[in-house]
C-alpha cells in the first residue's frame, strides 16, 4: 500500500504513524510517499522519495500537472508502475482523484469515475453510496454505470452476492424526480446485469432497503454532509442531555457503554475513507483530519479491495455486452 505522508491536516506525524501502526496490526506491506527529511523515523518502513507535497487548498488540476514530484503524483505512479496494490490520500480530495486519474488511467469504457462513500446502516453491511462528489454534473448513462460500478464494489468490500440497487430521489415512485432522475429509472429498469429495487428518500439512507444507492456527485455530496452533520447534532444533544443533572448522569453511565458499539459504526475512522471507482488501480481517500486510526482502516480497506480484484471486478462490471 502505497501512503501519502503529506497528504491531510495532521500530516506527516499522524499518517506515519497510521501506516507504522497498519504495518504492526494488519500486516500489510506499506510503503510512504514524501520528501524523506520530513517523514522522519519510519520504523523501518521503505519510503519513496518526492520533493513536493500538494496543499489541502491547491487548484487539483493545475497542482498535479505542476507538481509532478509530489507525494501524491508519486503514490499514484507507484499503483500505475506496479510499486503498491492501491494508495492511500487524506490530502486535497481532487488532487487525489486528478492524480490517479492521469497516472493509473480510466478503466476502459468508463465515462467518469465515481467517489464510493460507504453509509452504515444498523445491524448490517453499509450501503454503498455514489457519487458521493466528483460529478457534479451527470447524465442518465454516467448514472447506470455508477449503478454497475457500485455493485461490483459491493460485492468486492461486503462480500454481497448479486448487490441491488436504487436511486436517491425525492418519492418512491417513478413519475417524482427531476427529468436526469425519471429518464435514468426508466434506462435502469431496462438495463441487464443491475438488480433495480426503485426509488429511495433522502430518509432512507441510513436503513436504505438497497446495497448501493445513486445518486448525481452534487446531491450525493450535500446528502452525505447533511447525514454527517446530523448525526454530529444528535451525539453532541444526547452527551449534553445525559449530562444535565445527577439522574441523567447516572443514566448516563448505563447507556453510554451500549451505544458505543452503535458510535463506532458511524466513527468516520473506523471507515477509512472513500474510493475512487473508475480509475485502473485502488485509490482510498482519507478524510482530511484523519488521525493514526484512520490511516490504519484506509490501509485495510485499500488492502481488502485491492487482494479481492476490485479494479477486474469494475472492469467486467462496465464491460459492453458481447
Amino acid at each position: 500500500m502505497a501512503v501519502d505522508a503529506m497528504g491531510g491536516d495532521n500530516a506527516p506525524n499522524d499518517i506515519v504513524a497510521g501506516a507504522r501502526r497498519a504495518v504492526d496490526e494488519l500486516g500489510v506491506p506499506v510503503v510512504l510517499v514524501g520528501p524523506p527529511e520530513q517523514i522522519g523515523d519510519t520504523g523501518g518502513i521503505e519510503v519513496i522519495p518526492a520533493s513536493e507535497v500538494i496543499a489541502m487548498d491547491d487548484d487539483p488540476g493545475s497542482s498535479v500537472r505542476r507538481k509532478k514530484d509530489s507525494s501524491l503524483v508519486r503514490a499514484a505512479e507507484a499503483v500505475r508502475d506496479g510499486r503498491a496494490l492501491a494508495m492511500v490520500s487524506a490530502g486535497n480530495t481532487g488532487a487525489a482523484m486528478a492524480s490517479a486519474l492521469l497516472r493509473m488511467g480510466r478503466l476502459k469504457g468508463v465515462v467518469r469515475p465515481a467517489i464510493a462513500t460507504p453509509i452504515p446502516q444498523v445491524g448490517s453491511h453499509p450501503a454503498v453510496l455514489l457519487d458521493a462528489g466528483a460529478n457534479a454534473e451527470c447524465t442518465e448513462a454516467m448514472l447506470v454505470q455508477f449503478a454497475q460500478m457500485g455493485a461490483a464494489y459491493s460485492s468486492a468490500r461486503y462480500g454481497v452476492e448479486d448487490p441491488t440497487v436504487a436511486l436517491l430521489s425525492i418519492g418512491e415512485e417513478k413519475s417524482k424526480g427531476t427529468p436526469l432522475v425519471k429518464d435514468t429509472h426508466a434506462l435502469l429498469e431496462r438495463t441487464p446485469g443491475i438488480r433495480f429495487v426503485g426509488n429511495v428518500e433522502g430518509r432512507d439512507l441510513l436503513h436504505a432497503p438497497a446495497d448501493v444507492v445513486v445518486t448525481d456527485g452534487f446531491t450525493g455530496n450535500v446528502a452525505l454532509k447533511t447525514l454527517e452533520g446530523s448525526l454530529r447534532f444528535f451525539m453532541d444533544a444526547l452527551l449534553e442531555a445525559f449530562a444535565a443533572d445527577e439522574d441523567t448522569k447516572r443514566a448516563a453511565e448505563v447507556m453510554l457503554p451500549r451505544l458505543a458499539p452503535l458510535a463506532a459504526e458511524f466513527d468516520p475512522d473506523s471507515i477509512g475513507g472513500a474510493m475512487l471507482l473508475g480509475v485502473d488501480g485502488v485509490c482510498v481517500i482519507s478524510h482530511g483530519s484523519s488521525g493514526e486510526r484512520a490511516i490504519v482502516s484506509a490501509v485495510r480497506v485499500a488492502h481488502d479491495v485491492a487482494t479481492a480484484g476490485l479494479v477486474e471486478r469494475l472492469a467486467r462490471a462496465v464491460a459492453p455486452p458481447p
